[in-house]
């Protein structure tokens, strides 16, 4: 298979197309909001299916779409371990929190808390998720501009930008055009958008594994005639060598997947405003289970994808000076633009900018919704007409969307590792968020000074397992695999260490 010319008119086209369909298609869908219910809860009516892909989707970045291709080039397929510790994790949320959710009218996830602890900390958790994701998303949005500037500086459109105007670019496109659908749509046009999203990306994946296997004599049996000694086919990591700091170990995958999915799927608000948009706690369940059957397949995928890039490129060592990459994030966007037919090419970069924009509307909507329920309303909006209130949430909408895209300009100019950084900040929120929302539930007799102080600790207990050893120049002493367990863990034992001190006063 020989190197093409590189984009042509016939991509960019596709790819504007795409993007004006997606902004009617989520603009109209999204029906007429007379509340803020309607605006963020989309009238609590939406099916149970399109609200499962919508969550894949929403989960679904950019960033996994060129990594996971990259992880499987470089290594194997262990990383399917953690995808069945994620479905294990959505059946307890299942179980768990959803009939906590769904009963009565609870409309964001930290009104539970309100409900079993108290305001302050429904305001508390409220608060850290809005750093969390700002910072998280922000960085994802970055992420998202490197393979868009690869493609953009192909255009002589582009000829005379820098790098940095380049990823400005992509960033400003992106948001631009998922704020639209967003603003105008709300959550229900978010969620229907989603579901196109998803089949765009996804099909983008099939047709370029078909173009794989069509291009690589012998298909899957070549994966491992360059690989010497190393099974790529190998799923399931039974070492227990170096336990805790080696990456996809089956314990570690199995147990931190479910509880990284538990607090994701459990406690964000990016993914509980969409179940919260089921008529049904059934439909709800229904949602969130199909939803962690959809990433197994999708991550099979992915995964595949790498290994027939790996067989198409011969083995051929990321970083070596015979690679044309030195990432191995840059493998399948490389592939994409130089090995892929015009028009297919167009096609997936569009899948591209739906894996980046699932994600970016999900946080916008999320933020607002947060902001809105969590803190303007019971604050400053007590005296409110719902028109009001639909117009402020229209506004936060507008507000989060602006933070995004200037969180993701900050890290244009800062270093790879600063990024990968970032990247963790959900892990570690998500234990103390996950513990507090186990100590409501599991721990009856535990108050809100519990906790609020098990929730601190959780958070700070993280924060010095990860810059320690940054500060001392050692090796990380855990695998992000194991940090909500650390997290959630130290948050309920601290938050139950309070409880009982204060019972015994």
């Amino acid at each position: 298979m020989e190197i093409n010319s590189g984009f042509q008119t016939v991509d960019l086209i596709i790819i504007f197309v795409y993007l004006v369909i997606v902004a009617l298609i989520g603009s109209f869908s999204g029906g007429k909001q007379r509340s803020v219910k309607d605006y963020f809860l989309g009238g609590s009516n939406v099916p149970w299916w399109a609200v499962a892909f919508a969550i894949v989707a929403a989960e679904t970045s950019t960033l996994t779409f060129i990594s996971i291709p990259g992880l499987a080039y470089v290594t194997n397929l262990n990383f399917l371990q953690l995808t069945i510790g994620y479905l294990i994790g959505r059946i307890i949320v299942s179980v768990l929190f959803l009939p906590a959710y769904k009963k009565g009218e609870l409309n964001t996830a930290y009104a539970l808390l309100e409900n079993r602890f108290g305001q302050t900390t429904r305001r508390y958790a409220s608060i850290v998720f809005l750093f969390t994701r700002i910072a998280a998303d922000g960085v994802r949005l970055f992420a998202t501009s490197i393979p868009l500037a690869l493609i953009f500086r192909v255009f002589p459109v582009f000829d005379g930008f820098t790098t940095t105007q380049i990823y400005a670019v992509s960033i400003i496109i992106i948001t631009l055009v998922t704020l639209v659908y967003t603003y105008t749509g709300g959550v229900k046009g978010i969620i229907w958008v989603d579901v196109l999203q998803m089949g765009i990306y996804v099909g983008g994946a099939v047709i370029a594994l078909i173009i794989l296997f069509q291009n690589v004599p012998g298909g899957l049996r070549a994966v491992n005639q360059y690989a010497g000694d190393v099974n790529k086919f190998s799923i399931f990591n039974l070492s227990f060598k170096s336990f805790f700091s080696q990456p996809y170990t089956l314990i570690g995958s199995l147990i931190g997947g479910a509880l990284l999915s538990m607090a994701s799927h459990g406690t964000d608000q990016l993914i509980v405003q969409r179940l919260l948009t089921t008529r049904t706690l059934k439909d709800s369940q229904k949602a969130l289970i199909t939803s962690g059957v959809v990433v197994i397949i999708q991550f099979t995928l992915f995964l595949f994808v790498g290994l027939m890039l790996f067989a198409f490129f011969k083995g051929m060592t990321v970083g070596s000076n015979m690679a044309p990459f030195v990432k191995a994030d840059e493998i399948f966007p490389y592939f994409i633009i130089n090995y892929l037919p015009t028009g297919i090419r167009g096609l997936i970069i569009a899948g591209l900018f739906a894996a980046a924009m699932s994600t970016l509307a999900g946080s916008m909507s999320s933020l607002s919704s947060s902001t809105m329920m969590d803190l303007y309303q019971p604050i400053f909006g007590r005296e409110n007409s719902q028109q009001k209130d639909l117009l402020v949430s229209r506004l936060l909408t507008i507000f989060w969307g602006v933070m995004l895209s200037i969180v993701a300009f900050l890290f244009i100019r800062m270093l790879q590792s600063v990024v990968e950084i970032a990247l963790g900040i959900s892990s570690i929120t998500y234990g103390g968020l996950l513990g507090t929302f186990l100590l409501g539930v599991l721990f009856k007799k535990t108050g809100q000074k519990a906790a609020l102080w098990g929730f601190s600790a959780g958070i700070l207990t993280m924060l010095l397992v990860i810059i320690i050893p940054i500060v001392f120049g050692a090796p990380p002493i855990f695998h992000y695999t194991w940090y909500v367990l650390i997290g959630a863990g130290m948050t309920i034992l601290v938050g139950n260490l309070v409880n009982y001190v204060q019972s015994r006063k």
